[in-house]
């Protein structure tokens, strides 16, 4: 299966083309220009380079959350035009088990994580056999750097991931885990390879089923509800 793959959930921006799990084409970008402006231009120089247009592509694939709620919108509503447009179907990819197939070829634990604000980091703890099989070992979460690194495996190695990574490494060394390891610096990041690695096997949808998973509300939608709050108890 042929899938174009799309990674817009933080600052990089990153576009895919990859065929039964082989990594054929990929792009990135991480200029500071916004994700509206890149994702469409990198699609069309990704699939020029490979000689195909969006009708010979077999699925969308996109990271569907956590992460920035304008990225993801634009990640996903960019993955639902083409879809619709060429009459195929879409895969929605944890944003953190993408980051976590980034790092296959790991042998240990693998914590990615991306940082969430409000002093909280987006993070979940995967297991892999440095072989491509990744095991999720725990859900998505929105929960403080402390939290995360209390309840991480202490008996094998673990590498840390994301654009939050340095805060979850700082917690886990300053909680005294023995094994604990940064990624590569020029791997560290979100790319939109991990989104079509993580794709294989999910089964795909329409792109009316296609919705982003953000895990929390957005700062508008808090503000809102403390508002209304703050009216109700006049």
């Amino acid at each position: 299966m042929k899938l174009l793959a799309f990674e817009s959930s933080a600052g990089p921006a990153s576009v895919c083309l990859a065929e039964d799990g082989k990594i054929l084409l990929s792009m990135s970008r991480n200029d500071g220009l916004t994700h509206s402006r890149t994702l469409l231009d990198m699609a069309g120089t990704v699939l020029r380079e490979a000689g195909l247009t969006p009708a010979d592509v077999d699925a969308f694939a996109v990271a569907a959350g956590p992460g920035s709620f304008t990225g993801l919108r634009i990640g996903i509503g960019t993955v639902k035009g083409l879809a619709w447009g060429a009459e195929k179907k879409c895969i929605g990819v944890s944003t953190l088990l993408a980051m976590a197939h980034c790092h296959r070829e790991w042998r240990g634990i693998i914590c990615p994580a991306m940082d969430a604000r409000r002093a909280q980091v987006y993070t979940a703890a995967f297991e892999s056999d440095g072989h491509g099989n990744i095991t999720r070992l725990s859900p998505d979460s929105a929960i403080s750097a402390a939290e995360a690194a209390a309840s991480a495996d202490r008996s094998k190695p673990i590498l840390v991931c994301g654009d939050g990574a340095k805060i979850l490494h700082a917690a886990l060394l300053a909680q005294g885990h023995p094994q604990v390891f940064l990624a590569p610096e020029n791997t560290v990041f979100q790319s939109a390879t991990g989104v079509a690695l993580a794709a294989e096997g999910i089964e795909p949808v329409s792109p009316e089923e296609l919705a982003p998973e953000y895990l929390r509300k957005s700062q508008a939608e808090r503000e809102r509800e403390a508002r209304l709050a703050a009216q109700n108890e006049k």
